[in-house]
C-alpha cells in the first residue's frame, strides 16, 4: 500500500512515527513524505545543515520519496488554504496515496493545526477527480511536545485507536533518525528526550499489548 504522511516540518515524521514508518517500509509498502514547512526559522536551534540532517534521517527510516514545500514556518495561517490543499493533492496524485497519515488538528503547534486542516480538504481528492486508486486510511500521529500540550478544552483532543508495534528496532530507528537532526534532542525530561520517547512508547505498548508502540487516531478507513 502507498502511505503518505503529511508533517509540518522537517523532523515530525521521526517524532511522531518514526518507528512505523521503518516497520511499514520493512514489510514492502511504499512510503513519501510531505513536508509543508522545509526551513523551521523559529526554531531556536536551527541546524544550518537542516537538509542535510533531513537526507541523513530519511535513509535511516528507508524513505525514498520526499516532497518539499516552502510554505512560511510558524506563519502557515498566513497562506491561502487552497495553496496549501493543492500542494497535498499534488502529493497525494504523484504518489497515488491510498494511506494518508498527518498531525491532529488540536495540537498546541499552529503549523500542524493548519496542515492538518488543509490534509482533511485533500483527502476528498478522490471524489472530485477520477483516479485509479482510492482513499482507504486516514489517521491523526501523535506528535511528541505537541499534541500533548493540547490546552483548548473544548476541542476533540487525541485519542488513539490504532497501536502499532515497533519493538527495540523500530524504537532505536526513531531515535537515531531524529538524532540526525541536529538541535532537535533534548535532556530528560523534555518530551523529545531518548528516556521520554522510550517512556511513550513503552506506555502505548502497555496499553495495546505490545512491545513499544507508537499510536495513531483513525479517521477514516475502507477495505
Amino acid at each position: 500500500m502507498n502511505y503518505l504522511f503529511v508533517v509540518a516540518h522537517p523532523d515530525d515524521e521521526s517524532d511522531a512515527a518514526g518507528g512505523t514508518i521503518h516497520k511499514l517500509i520493512k514489510e514492502g509498502n511504499n512510503v513519501a513524505i510531505a513536508i509543508m514547512s522545509s526551513q523551521v526559522k523559529a526554531r531556536s536551534n536551527l541546524s544550518e545543515t537542516l537538509l542535510e540532517d533531513e537526507k541523513e534521517a530519511m535513509n535511516i527510516l528507508g524513505v525514498k520519496t520526499v516532497y518539499h514545500a516552502n510554505f512560511p514556518n510558524i506563519k502557515m495561517n498566513t497562506v491561502p488554504h487552497l495553496d496549501l490543499v493543492q500542494f497535498i493533492e499534488s502529493c497525494i496524485n504523484d504518489f497515488s496515496a491510498e494511506a494518508i497519515i498527518t498531525h491532529h488538528p488540536a495540537d498546541t503547534n499552529n503549523d500542524h493545526v493548519i496542515t492538518s486542516y488543509a490534509v482533511q480538504a485533500a483527502c476528498r481528492y478522490f471524489q472530485r477527480k477520477k483516479v485509479a486508486y482510492r482513499l482507504k486510511l486516514f489517521m491523526y500521529m501523535e506528535t511528541p511536545s505537541a499534541t500533548e500540550w493540547s490546552l483548548d478544552s473544548s476541542s476533540h483532543r487525541f485519542i488513539p485507536n490504532r497501536f502499532v508495534e515497533i519493538g527495540d528496532e523500530g524504537l532505536n530507528v526513531k531515535i537515531k533518525a531524529l538524532q540526525a537532526y541536529k538541535g532537535v534532542m533534548r535532556p530528560f525530561p523534555h518530551p523529545r528526550s531518548i528516556k521520554a520517547y522510550e517512556g511513550l512508547a513503552a506506555y502505548r505498548g502497555c496499553q495495546s499489548g505490545l512491545n513499544y508502540a507508537e499510536a495513531f487516531e483513525i479517521v477514516f478507513e475502507a477495505n
